[in-house]
Protein backbone atom coordinates (compact mmCIF):
# COMPACT_ATOMS: atom_id res chain seq x y z
CA UNK A 1 0.00 0.00 0.00
CA UNK A 2 1.49 3.35 -0.98
CA UNK A 3 0.97 6.58 0.94
CA UNK A 4 -1.06 9.23 -0.79
CA UNK A 5 1.38 12.17 -0.70
CA UNK A 6 0.52 15.37 -2.52
CA UNK A 7 3.39 17.42 -3.92
CA UNK A 8 2.67 21.10 -4.37
CA UNK A 9 3.94 22.67 -7.57
CA UNK A 10 6.36 25.56 -7.30
CA UNK A 11 9.90 26.68 -7.83
CA UNK A 12 12.53 26.09 -5.21
CA UNK A 13 14.58 29.01 -3.97
CA UNK A 14 18.28 28.65 -4.79
CA UNK A 15 21.43 30.33 -3.54
CA UNK A 16 21.82 31.98 -6.94
CA UNK A 17 18.36 33.55 -6.63
CA UNK A 18 19.56 35.31 -3.48
CA UNK A 19 23.03 36.18 -4.83
CA UNK A 20 21.68 37.58 -8.10
CA UNK A 21 18.96 39.61 -6.39
CA UNK A 22 15.93 37.80 -7.83
CA UNK A 23 14.37 37.76 -4.36
CA UNK A 24 14.21 40.38 -1.67
CA UNK A 25 16.39 39.57 1.32
CA UNK A 26 16.84 41.91 4.22
CA UNK A 27 19.33 41.24 6.99
CA UNK A 28 19.80 43.39 10.07
CA UNK A 29 21.23 43.20 13.51
CA UNK A 30 19.04 44.39 16.33
CA UNK A 31 20.52 46.03 19.34
CA UNK A 32 18.06 45.45 22.11
CA UNK A 33 18.88 47.58 25.12
CA UNK A 34 16.67 47.35 28.15
CA UNK A 35 16.58 47.84 31.87
CA UNK A 36 14.66 45.82 34.41
CA UNK A 37 12.23 47.76 36.55
CA UNK A 38 10.96 46.12 39.73
CA UNK A 39 8.08 48.57 40.06
CA UNK A 40 7.31 51.02 42.84
CA UNK A 41 6.63 48.63 45.72
CA UNK A 42 9.38 46.06 45.16
CA UNK A 43 11.95 48.77 44.37
CA UNK A 44 11.24 50.36 47.73
CA UNK A 45 11.36 46.93 49.42
CA UNK A 46 14.80 46.23 47.89
CA UNK A 47 16.09 49.67 48.90
CA UNK A 48 14.92 48.86 52.45
CA UNK A 49 16.92 45.62 52.37
CA UNK A 50 19.98 47.60 51.31
CA UNK A 51 19.49 49.68 54.49
CA UNK A 52 18.98 46.54 56.61
CA UNK A 53 15.20 46.93 56.96
CA UNK A 54 12.41 44.60 55.88
CA UNK A 55 9.51 46.74 54.66
CA UNK A 56 5.83 45.93 54.58
CA UNK A 57 2.89 47.97 53.36
CA UNK A 58 -0.34 48.59 55.30
CA UNK A 59 -3.80 48.82 53.76
CA UNK A 60 -5.66 51.89 55.09
CA UNK A 61 -9.02 50.16 54.64
CA UNK A 62 -8.58 46.68 56.17
CA UNK A 63 -5.21 47.09 58.00
CA UNK A 64 -3.60 44.11 56.24
CA UNK A 65 0.21 44.42 56.43
CA UNK A 66 1.85 42.74 53.45
CA UNK A 67 5.45 41.83 52.73
CA UNK A 68 6.85 41.98 50.17
CA UNK A 69 4.87 45.18 49.49
CA UNK A 70 2.37 45.52 46.66
CA UNK A 71 0.66 48.63 45.28
CA UNK A 72 -2.85 47.33 46.07
CA UNK A 73 -4.33 45.33 48.91
CA UNK A 74 -4.66 41.64 48.15
CA UNK A 75 -7.69 41.40 50.46
CA UNK A 76 -9.83 44.44 49.53
CA UNK A 77 -8.05 45.68 46.36
CA UNK A 78 -7.64 49.23 47.72
CA UNK A 79 -4.51 51.12 46.56
CA UNK A 80 -1.88 51.16 49.31
CA UNK A 81 1.15 53.36 49.95
CA UNK A 82 1.84 53.31 53.71
CA UNK A 83 5.21 51.56 54.05
CA UNK A 84 6.01 50.19 57.49
CA UNK A 85 9.30 48.81 58.84
CA UNK A 86 8.97 45.25 60.08
CA UNK A 87 11.14 43.16 62.37
CA UNK A 88 13.84 40.94 60.86
CA UNK A 89 12.46 37.99 62.79
CA UNK A 90 9.71 35.57 61.94
CA UNK A 91 8.39 32.04 61.97
CA UNK A 92 8.86 29.15 59.54
CA UNK A 93 5.58 28.55 57.71
CA UNK A 94 6.89 25.69 55.57
CA UNK A 95 10.28 24.39 54.44
CA UNK A 96 12.04 21.84 52.29
CA UNK A 97 15.34 20.00 52.68
CA UNK A 98 16.89 19.99 49.24
CA UNK A 99 19.92 18.07 48.02
CA UNK A 100 19.59 19.68 44.59
CA UNK A 101 20.41 23.35 44.07
CA UNK A 102 18.30 25.74 41.94
CA UNK A 103 20.60 25.09 38.95
CA UNK A 104 20.19 21.27 39.37
CA UNK A 105 23.65 20.82 40.91
CA UNK A 106 23.59 17.98 43.46
CA UNK A 107 24.62 18.91 46.99
CA UNK A 108 26.28 16.88 49.76
CA UNK A 109 25.06 19.32 52.44
CA UNK A 110 21.42 20.28 51.83
CA UNK A 111 20.00 23.75 51.35
CA UNK A 112 16.86 24.51 53.34
CA UNK A 113 14.51 26.91 51.57
CA UNK A 114 11.68 28.09 53.81
CA UNK A 115 8.74 30.46 53.72
CA UNK A 116 9.28 32.88 56.60
CA UNK A 117 6.28 34.74 58.04
CA UNK A 118 7.77 38.09 59.05
CA UNK A 119 6.97 39.55 62.49
CA UNK A 120 4.87 42.71 62.23
CA UNK A 121 3.22 41.57 58.99
CA UNK A 122 -0.23 40.01 58.91
CA UNK A 123 -0.41 36.23 59.41
CA UNK A 124 0.69 34.35 56.31
CA UNK A 125 2.74 37.29 55.00
CA UNK A 126 6.37 36.62 54.30
CA UNK A 127 8.71 35.32 51.66
CA UNK A 128 10.89 32.42 50.59
CA UNK A 129 14.48 32.46 51.80
CA UNK A 130 17.20 30.07 52.93
CA UNK A 131 17.74 28.81 56.46
CA UNK A 132 21.25 28.53 57.83
CA UNK A 133 23.01 27.73 61.08
CA UNK A 134 20.68 24.84 61.80
CA UNK A 135 20.83 21.07 61.51
CA UNK A 136 18.21 20.01 58.92
CA UNK A 137 16.86 17.43 61.41
CA UNK A 138 16.02 20.22 63.88
CA UNK A 139 14.00 22.47 61.51
CA UNK A 140 10.32 22.64 62.40
CA UNK A 141 7.25 24.50 61.18
CA UNK A 142 6.63 27.26 63.69
CA UNK A 143 10.35 27.60 64.53
CA UNK A 144 11.34 31.21 65.31
CA UNK A 145 14.11 32.63 63.10
CA UNK A 146 16.09 35.84 62.62
CA UNK A 147 17.69 37.35 59.51
CA UNK A 148 21.46 37.22 59.18
CA UNK A 149 22.41 40.28 57.12
CA UNK A 150 25.41 40.93 54.92
CA UNK A 151 27.64 43.72 56.21
CA UNK A 152 26.25 47.14 55.11
CA UNK A 153 29.10 47.83 52.66
CA UNK A 154 28.32 44.57 50.79
CA UNK A 155 24.56 45.11 50.41
CA UNK A 156 23.25 45.79 46.91
CA UNK A 157 19.49 46.14 47.29
CA UNK A 158 18.75 42.47 46.67
CA UNK A 159 16.95 39.73 48.59
CA UNK A 160 20.42 38.23 49.07
CA UNK A 161 21.30 41.17 51.36
CA UNK A 162 19.83 38.77 53.90
CA UNK A 163 22.33 35.89 53.81
CA UNK A 164 19.88 33.48 55.47
CA UNK A 165 17.57 33.11 58.45
CA UNK A 166 18.90 31.29 61.52
CA UNK A 167 17.09 29.95 64.58
CA UNK A 168 16.33 32.75 67.01
CA UNK A 169 18.73 32.91 69.95
CA UNK A 170 21.78 31.76 67.96
CA UNK A 171 24.47 34.06 66.59
CA UNK A 172 25.01 34.02 62.81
Amino acid sequence: MSANIQVWPGTRLTREDIQEGRVLLTEWTRRARYRWDCGIAISRFLEGLKQGVILGIRCPRCNLVMTPPRIWCMRCFKPVDEYVPLKDTGMINTFSISYVRWDTKRLRKPEIPAVIEIDGASPGMGFLHLLGGVNPDRVRIGMRVKAVWKPPHLRTGSITDIKFFRPLGRRG
